[in-house]
């Protein structure tokens, strides 16, 4: 009975579980599908223009919007895939557990049957009659009583054990076939990305000496600029309500000694999940890295450095947030220092944009990138690859910031020399 009631309230849990994970398909095919119909809309504004239009500043902005929802559609592929593989890996393991199970028991029956053939059935009146008194008798009846239970018991949770393991493998089944259909649909939308990518790289040779399409790119660069600015003082101060929060309710929680011990516990685990969500404090320090910090770009040159930046083409004056590296032969854009991922975001100018929080408040910032390899709330090491740089009019070009809270940084006295 209780080995019955224990296999119904592992049913029931699959059911919930499974009932919890429908709606989160659900939510996220809706989530997919409103990214497709921006696309498409894109893709329709796109077509719909003159093949002058198409030559223009405005048509890279667009195929570079369309590769950030891409981007946005293959990250959270990638993430339902490596969730779907965590699940798969936990009924693997189920289905180990099981089998072990079922072959511990084999080898018990196994044993009582062996016992049987050697030595013949018990007969229970004749181990009554041989008993020597009494009380042997009492405790024969009584260990024979209970090994027949047992027996009973032995083979009614093999039979439970062998439905839960069919159970079980049609779970892995079903798991290993979402996670098929998840990474094919991962690839089609890489396939595509990389489309769009080649259809930007020929629209930017087209207007490389267009000043007009140039001049326009600057202006853009430059509310850019102070778009990344706003999304950094976003963040900064996000943390610190946050960090103000925690500490209130650790204060409340120390105030609050006549609480139950179950309450208090309430307390302790809502505060660690923010703690785990947002805290940078068990990360390396970031300030001791300065001077020998790793190059986003391995083998990577700078050409346009922090501060003011004349363009004698076009006889402007620029002011730069950060510095710009042209890369080499290696187009795989590193995180310079551990940290975990507090934004992704789109902005004219500057394309694709992935924004990493640090230890001591420092925040790093990445922008100009093709296809992305993180999502946010991901946790990164120094040196964990983040995306691919971006062709852009002066070729794959990197922009990268450094944010001491709401303070720019020049990246170059922070760069290791080479």
């Amino acid at each position: 009975m209780v080995t019955s009631l224990k296999y119904i309230f592992l049913i029931s849990v699959f059911f919930i579980e499974t009932f919890s994970q429908q709606e989160d398909i659900q939510r996220k095919e809706t989530e997919l599908s409103k990214i497709k119909g921006e696309i498409k809309n894109l893709e329709s504004d796109l077509n719909s223009k003159t093949t002058a239009e198409k030559k223009s500043f405005e048509a890279v902005e667009n195929l570079n919007k369309q590769s950030f929802l891409m981007n946005r559609m293959i990250g959270s592929l990638r993430k339902e895939i490596n969730t779907k593989q965590n699940e798969i890996n936990r009924v693997e393991k189920r289905i180990s557990n099981i089998q072990s199970d079922i072959k511990s028991l084999k080898e018990n029956y196994a044993g009582y049957i062996v016992s049987i053939y050697k030595k013949g059935p018990f007969n229970e009146l004749e181990s009554l009659i041989n008993s020597a008194s009494l009380q042997q008798a009492v405790m024969r009846t009584y260990y024979l009583q209970v090994f027949s239970e047992q027996r009973k018991k032995d083979l009614n949770k093999l039979n439970d054990k062998k439905i839960e393991l069919a159970d079980a493998k049609k779970i892995l089944e079903k798991e290993n076939a979402e996670k098929y259909e998840l990474v094919a649909s991962k690839e089609v939308e890489k396939k595509s990305l990389n489309s769009k990518l080649n259809d930007k790289k020929k629209v930017l040779s087209s207007i490389k000496k267009n000043k007009n399409e140039l001049k326009k790119l600057i202006n853009a660069k430059k509310q850019a600029q102070d778009k990344i600015e706003n999304l950094i003082v976003q963040l900064v101060e996000e943390a610190e309500r946050k960090k103000r929060e925690s500490e209130l309710k650790n204060k409340e929680q120390l105030a609050s000694e006549e609480n139950s011990f179950d309450e208090k516990s309430k307390i302790r685990e809502e505060s660690s999940g923010v703690e785990y969500d947002l805290s940078t404090e068990k990360f390396s320090s970031f300030a001791n890295l300065k001077g020998k910090m790793i190059w986003p770009l391995h083998k990577g040159k700078i050409i346009r450095k922090f501060g003011e930046n004349k363009n004698k083409n076009l006889n402007t004056v620029t002011l730069n947030y950060g510095i710009d590296i042209v890369a080499g032969k290696e187009k795989n854009v590193r995180c310079v220092s551990e940290g975990v991922i507090a934004a992704i975001d789109w902005l004219p100018g500057y394309g694709n944009v992935v924004i990493v929080s640090h230890k001591d408040g420092y925040r790093s910032v990445y922008s100009h990138l093709a296809e992305i390899f993180v999502t946010e709330g991901d946790k990164v090491n120094g040196g964990s690859v983040l995306a691919l740089v971006a062709e852009g009019l002066d070729g794959e070009v990197l922009h990268f910031e450094i944010w001491k809270s709401r303070e720019k940084q020049n990246p170059e006295l922070w760069l290791a020399k080479k």
